[in-house]
């Protein structure tokens, strides 16, 4: 049976691709809303709740889980649905999320620390699925599009979790608003219950570790490997600091999760956008040089607001401007991913990809709360510049290594 029948015969894909790409965006929110309450809402939470610049820094360990995911991801491919995956791990994360609003967190103790960590499996678990239906469910030359709604919707959750539920914090405090926020994940629990089904039977292989295998195999996966981990590295020693720095410049609750993440969404919208658009007219190689290159912009441009005042005009303009860079530069890197991962593996051989971001953010952003301290907040942020330059020497030599 050759690829073009099997893709005629999966359940949902005779579907127009507007349909597809409206089940895409809400998987998408799904997937973004668990990450952004530990990367955008738990950070300022912790610090207006008095924790240090060093242990807001070591939240980078829970991201562990979204790096080892590859390796209950053969799980996945060979057990249950996609729908079944991904409904129970809404549920479990809906429960976890509602318990963080009871937790006592001035003195960080190790049940709160279970909980976040429990909440990042899942999260990752989710992921795989995830990511699998997309990859399942789009075509190549669909890759562009499909990845500037992703991107779209994920940072649109983010923000929801960074943005609404600080907000909502400011409003009628921190324990009612994860309230929201596992009302939230309920409601998509139920919707993800109506998810159409895709063709499993090509995923299903005699080994477990095939897929990997497969991948590893390839000529040219160690300039994969390499490229993925450090793409995206600048970005990802910029963001953990950039809340408490939102924070320790006078920035509101309601500042934070009303202007501030307003406009960080509309940003994050049209960059991924523009994103997917350039991606799907120029290819992808000319996407990641010049929405890379632009990306690469964010941390001058914290670096001149922390160096230049305490201004509340450029620091707003800043967290949207890195808004916009990382939904440009984010779109061309996940099109890139995709065309390297065979349709048969895509849980697993996404899952390991995707888990190398994971594992650059928990390295990075583990060192960021040090080094901003060392440092100051501005000489850090003009570090995260430069450590933004050397995947670009690696550019040329991936156009050759698509598989789709």
């Amino acid at each position: 049976m050759t690829a073009s029948q099997i893709r005629t015969e999966e359940p949902g894909f005779g579907s127009p691709l507007r349909a597809r790409l409206s089940w895409i965006a809400a998987l998408a929110f799904a997937s973004g809303f668990p990450f952004g309450l530990i990367n955008e809402a738990i950070p300022i939470y912790l610090r207006t709740t008095g924790a240090s610049l060093v242990d807001i820094g070591h939240l980078a360990k829970l991201s562990l889980p979204w790096s080892l995911k590859w390796m209950w991801a053969p799980l996945v491919d060979r057990h249950g649905t996609r729908r079944q995956w991904i409904v129970s791990c809404l549920a479990g994360l809906a429960a976890l999320t509602l318990a963080v609003g009871t937790l006592d967190v001035t003195s960080l103790g190790p049940v709160f620390w279970v909980v976040l960590v429990l909440i990042v499996v899942l999260s990752a678990t989710q992921d795989v699925a995830i990511d699998a239906y997309t990859i399942q469910s789009t075509t190549t030359r669909e890759l562009g599009v499909a990845n500037s709604v992703r991107i779209t919707l994920y940072r649109v959750a983010m923000l929801s979790a960074g943005g609404l539920l600080v907000w909502l914090a400011g409003r009628i405090g921190w324990p009612a608003s994860f309230r929201v926020g596992a009302a939230l994940l309920a409601a998509l629990t139920a919707c993800a219950l109506l998810l159409p089904p895709v063709d499993r039977s090509t995923a299903r292989t005699s080994s477990f570790w095939e897929p990997i295998r497969e991948l590893l195999r390839r000529p040219g996966i160690g300039v994969v490997i390499a490229f993925a981990l450090i793409f995206k590295l600048d970005i990802a020693a910029l963001e953990p600091m950039m809340r408490p720095f939102w924070v320790d410049q006078g920035l509101t609750l309601e500042e934070i999760g009303a202007v501030v993440t307003s406009g960080r969404l509309i940003a994050t919208i049209t960059g991924a956008a523009a994103g997917g658009v350039f991606t799907t007219r120029y290819g992808i190689f000319t996407g990641l040089w010049v929405l890379g290159l632009i990306q690469a912009l964010s941390g001058l441009v914290y670096w001149a607001t922390a160096a230049t005042g305490s201004a509340k005009t450029p620091l707003i303009g800043a967290a949207y401007f890195e808004s916009f860079a990382a939904g440009l530069g984010t779109s061309a890197y996940l099109a890139f991913l995709m065309s390297v991962c065979d349709k048969r593996y895509a849980a697993t051989q996404f899952a390991v990809l995707s888990a190398l971001l994971a594992l650059t953010r928990w390295i990075a952003g583990d060192l960021s709360g040090e080094l901003a301290e060392r440092l100051g907040y501005a000489s850090y942020f003009l570090l995260t510049f430069f450590l933004g330059l050397p995947a670009f020497a690696l550019i040329p030599r991936l156009r050759h290594l698509s598989v789709r």
